[in-house]
C-alpha cells in the first residue's frame, strides 16, 4: 500500500494536469466582488461569489487574480464605461482561465472584462431597490414633506474637505439681498466603502435635533460619476425617505440619478444650486410680500377713493337739509327769545321789591350793631383814663425804682443803694442804710 501512495504534491500536480487539459480555453462568468484589494506590486485579488437567487445565501466561490499588466488596462476602461468604481458589491461578467498551483490551489485569472454587463445589473439591482421602497410605502415619504417658507436653518453633511462644501457656503452666505442662514456641518465620508455608514450616522446626529433644524442638505462636490454608488444603496435611501425634515442633494453629477436623489425631497445637481434653491425660497418669500404689500396698498387707495366719493354725495345731500333745519330753527330761537326777554323782565320786576326791603332790614340791623359797638368803646375808653399811671401820680400815688425795676417790696433793696421815686412832677434819688 505504502509504495503506491501519492504525495500530496504529485496528486496536486495530478490536478493541475487534468484541470489544464480538461478547461484549457477561456470562459466568460458572471459573479458578484465580495472582496478586492490592490497589492503595492498593482495587482489585482479578489474573491468571487455566487448567491442563491432567492436569498443571500453563497452557493458558489473562487478565488480571483488580475495581473498588474492587464489590470492597469481593464480598470480604467470598466470605470470609464461603466460610470462606477471596480469594487466590492458589484456583479461583474469577466472572461476567466482557471489555474492551479500546487502551493496556492484554485484561482481564476481575469483577462477581460464587460462593462454593459455591470451596467445592466446595476439598473435590475437599482429597479428592484426603488420597487422595494415603493412596496414598503415609503418612497415618497420624504418629498410629500412641506418644505418651510424661510429655511434658515440648514443642517449640512459633507466632507469636511470638499470643495463642493466651499462652494455651498460662499454661494449661500454671500448671497447679494443679505439674506441670513444658519448652517451646521455633520462631516461625512461621501465616496468608498464606508460612505454609507457614514452618511447614515450623520442623519442620525441631526435627527437627535430635528426640532431645531428646517432642512437637511446632502452635497458632494467634484469627483468621478464611479464613486456615486454609495447613494444607489437600499439602507442609505431607506432612510432619507423616512426622515423627519426635507432632505436637499447636490451631490454633483449631471447624467444619471441615484436612489437617493430620487428619494429625496428636492434633488439639484450641484452644491451651489442648492445654496441657490434656499435663496430663491427668500426672494420667493419676499416676492409674495411685496404683491401682498401692492394689493393692500391698492386695496386701501380705492377703499379710501369710495369712501371719498360717498362722502362727498352725502355731503350734497345733507346741505340743503342743514340749511331747512338751520331756517327753521332760527325762527323758533327768535321766538325763544321773545319769550325769554318778557320773562327774564317780570322775574327782575318781581325780585326788585324783595332785595329792596331786604336791603333796608340789612341798614337797620347794621346800624343797631354799630351804635352798640360806639357804646362798648366809650365805656372802655373811660376804664383806660382811669387806669392811667400819670392819673394815679397826680392824685398822689409814686413809684420807685431800683435800677430801672419798680420795686414791691423793701427785701429787694440792701443797704447803700441809689433808689429812685417818680412823683407826678419830678422825681428823687435816695440812699438806703
Amino acid at each position: 500500500m505504502d509504495n503506491q501512495a501519492l504525495s500530496l504534491h504529485q496528486l496536486l500536480g495530478q490536478i493541475k494536469t487534468v484541470l489544464k487539459s480538461s478547461l484549457s480555453g477561456s470562459y466568460w462568468i458572471t459573479a458578484e466582488i465580495s472582496e478586492l484589494k490592490i497589492n503595492y506590486s498593482g495587482h489585482c485579488y479578489l474573491e468571487l461569489i455566487e448567491k442563491e437567487s432567492a436569498g443571500e445565501s453563497i452557493k458558489a466561490k473562487a478565488r480571483a487574480t488580475i495581473w498588474s499588466s492587464v489590470f492597469r488596462m481593464l480598470q480604467p476602461y470598466f470605470e470609464t464605461t461603466a460610470k462606477i468604481r471596480l469594487a466590492a458589491g458589484i456583479r461583474i461578467m469577466v472572461k476567466v482561465t482557471a489555474e492551479f498551483h500546487e502551493l496556492y490551489g484554485f484561482s481564476l485569472n481575469i483577462t477581460d472584462i464587460e462593462p454593459s454587463f455591470t451596467v445592466g445589473e446595476l439598473a435590475l439591482q437599482k429597479q428592484a431597490i426603488i420597487n422595494r421602497l415603493v412596496a414598503e410605502g415609503v418612497f415618497d415619504m420624504n418629498r410629500s414633506l412641506s418644505l418651510p417658507e424661510l429655511p434658515g436653518k440648514v443642517a449640512v453633511i459633507s466632507s469636511k474637505t470638499a470643495a463642493g462644501l466651499g462652494d455651498f457656503l460662499d454661494q449661500l452666505t454671500g448671497n447679494p439681498y443679505g439674506y441670513k442662514f444658519y448652517v451646521k456641518l455633520f462631516p461625512a465620508v461621501m465616496q468608498g466603502d464606508e460612505a454609507e455608514q457614514s452618511i447614515i450616522h450623520a442623519l442620525d446626529q441631526i435627527y437627535i435635533h430635528e426640532n431645531f433644524f428646517d432642512v437637511v442638505v446632502l452635497i458632494r462636490g467634484g469627483g468621478s460619476q464611479s464613486d456615486l454608488n454609495c447613494f444607489n444603496s437600499y439602507l442609505l435611501a431607506s432612510h432619507v425617505c423616512q426622515f423627519p425634515l426635507p432632505v436637499i442633494t447636490g451631490i454633483g453629477h449631471e447624467q444619471d440619478e441615484t436612489i437617493t436623489d430620487l428619494v429625496a425631497h428636492t434633488s439639484l445637481k450641484t452644491p451651489t444650486a442648492v445654496a441657490e434653491f434656499l435663496i430663491n425660497q427668500y426672494r420667493q418669500a419676499d416676492d409674495r410680500i411685496n404683491e401682498l404689500s401692492m394689493a393692500l396698498f391698492d386695496s386701501v387707495t380705492q377703499t379710501v377713493k369710495e369712501e371719498k366719493e360717498r362722502l362727498n354725495r352725502f355731503l350734497l345731500l345733507l346741505k340743503p337739509a342743514l340749511k331747512e333745519r338751520l331756517a327753521a330753527s332760527s325762527g323758533n330761537l327768535r321766538y325763544l327769545g321773545v319769550s325769554l326777554t318778557g320773562s327774564v323782565k317780570q322775574l327782575l320786576t318781581r325780585e326788585s321789591g324783595k332785595i329792596n326791603e331786604r336791603i333796608s332790614h340789612l341798614r337797620a340791623g347794621i346800624k343797631e350793631i354799630l351804635v352798640a359797638h360806639k357804646h362798648k368803646i366809650e365805656v372802655l375808653e373811660r376804664k383806660n383814663e382811669y387806669l392811667n399811671p400819670f392819673l394815679i401820680l397826680k392824685r398822689g400815688y409814686s413809684i420807685t425804682y431800683r435800677q430801672g425795676k419798680a420795686l414791691k417790696n423793701p427785701s429787694q433793696v440792701a443797704g447803700d443803694e441809689i433808689i429812685e421815686t417818680r412823683l407826678a412832677e419830678g422825681m428823687i434819688k435816695s440812699k438806703t442804710f
